[in-house]
């Protein structure tokens, strides 16, 4: 069920989105060659408690029997990896990564999600073309949310512009509602047909979220039933913000 916020729920929504801003602006300063992404995780943990937020993917439930509830605060994924990387004293963060991070921070009850991709040192051309057109699918897709529109015309915009740069996209995993809940209806795929899915009304919140990769468009799920990685081995990238969809332009939430 699609919720739409009212005005309380939205500036309750805007406190967490803050925090979570605030909390990549940390990153950005802090991430360098030599860190173990159990390191960076740590400290991000102590950032977003020192603000008044709630780590809120820690302890995030797999929902499969056998699996571990997510046990870090950030996701970490490098390189091939996609999403959900999960931290580690083991994995070293180099110079010439390319390192996205997801993160979502609870305060006042309500979430704020966001991600991005980071260029670690001297980066390849193709892996900092691949980062600017994961950012910018995003704002392309934003364009179209608008109050009026239909989901599939966000998703048609996101794969029109990364498929003109030569790039794929995600097809199983897509963005999502947010509110109480982390994950809400309706579901944004990256994928899609202009003109169709869900209409969009003032009031709902959503994340855009482009996952991008530079080789063929098959996945793979890792052992620990959470990671997911490119399966020809290419890099890839990811951008997310939550936003709220009003009677004008959207709002980006979660950049200050």
């Amino acid at each position: 069920m699609i919720t739409i916020k009212s005005k309380k729920e939205i500036e309750l929504m805007k406190e967490a989105c803050k925090v979570t801003a605030l909390t990549y602006d940390y990153i950005e300063k802090i991430i360098k060659p030599g860190m173990s992404t159990l390191e960076l995780d740590n400290l991000a943990e102590k950032f977003i408690i020192q603000h008044g937020g709630i780590p809120a993917q820690k302890g995030y439930p797999s929902g499969i029997r056998g699996i571990p509830d997510f046990p870090g605060t950030l996701c970490v994924s490098i390189n091939d990896v996609i999403i959900h990387g999960i931290p580690s004293k083991n994995v070293i963060i180099k110079d010439g990564d390319v390192v996205s991070v997801d993160l979502v921070v609870l305060k006042n009850g309500y979430n704020g999600d966001a991600a991005r991709t980071f260029l670690i040192g001297d980066c390849s051309n193709e892996a900092k073309e691949l980062v600017a057109v994961t950012k910018q699918a995003f704002f392309e897709g934003l364009k179209f949310a608008k109050a009026g529109n239909r989901v599939g015309d966000i998703s048609n915009a996101v794969e029109t512009y990364v498929r003109q740069h030569g790039f794929n996209l995600v097809r199983e995993f897509q963005g999502h509602g947010i509110g109480k809940e982390m994950h809400e209806d309706p579901g944004v795929p990256n994928i899609g047909k202009a003109g169709r899915g869900p209409r969009l009304e003032p009031g709902m919140t959503i994340c855009i979220e482009p996952m991008v990769m530079a080789g063929k468009q098959d996945i793979w799920e890792l052992d620990d039933g959470w990671t997911i990685a490119t399966q020809d081995g290419s890099l890839s990238a990811h951008y997310e913000n939550t936003i709220l969809i009003t009677e004008n332009e959207p709002k980006v939430l979660t950049i200050l």
